[in-house]
């Protein structure tokens, strides 16, 4: 296993929408072990393959307190949805940054397993904005999205800020 470089807002590629996944092979399972591994090591409740630079539907999930119930979800589709409620989210491609979004409140989702296997889990809370989060980002779309041009604009003027200093800190150290 392998840690990945988790992907940085304003990076463009955030913005690729991922591609179906035909066949669920050692490749992708691959793949999938390496993503909990990152997430992991980054501390996040859910990583989508888009993040990670590879464009697959495809993501990965643990949203228990002692991160021993990993989920993927492979083609995840939401077949239903109902209620409503904002709730903070953050992301690790946006480090530090937290913002109120409006989520379905319960949802069921259909998707293939790490073996290839079609199932079905209905989520709420945490796990339901999860899923719905990860979704969006195997859509091209970013929680930021929900949130008033003015807001948006100042998250990402932060994090390029903070992008900067890190750079100049790094040159400094060589």
């Amino acid at each position: 296993m392998a840690k990945m470089t988790v992907l940085q807002y304003p990076d463009e590629r955030l913005r690729k929408v991922a591609q179906k996944i035909e066949k669920v092979d050692d490749n992708i399972r691959s793949v999938i072990d390496d993503m909990f591994e990152t997430m992991y090591e980054e501390q996040g409740v859910g990583l989508a393959a888009t993040q990670v630079d590879v464009h697959r539907r495809l993501f990965v999930s643990d949203c228990s307190e002692d991160q021993n119930e990993p989920l993927v979800f492979i083609n995840p589709e939401i077949t239903e949805a109902e209620g409503h409620f904002k709730n903070d989210e953050g992301c690790l491609s946006f480090p530090g940054v937290y913002a109120k979004v409006e989520r379905a409140e319960r949802i069921t989702v259909t998707a293939l397993d790490k073996n290839g296997e079609r199932f079905s889990r209905s989520a709420e809370g945490l796990l339901a904005i999860c899923i719905q989060h990860e979704i969006d980002h195997l859509d091209g779309k970013l929680f930021v999205d929900y949130l008033s041009p003015l807001k948006r604009e100042r998250i990402r003027k932060k994090l390029e800020k903070e992008q900067r200093l890190a750079e100049k800190q790094a040159a400094e150290a060589q």
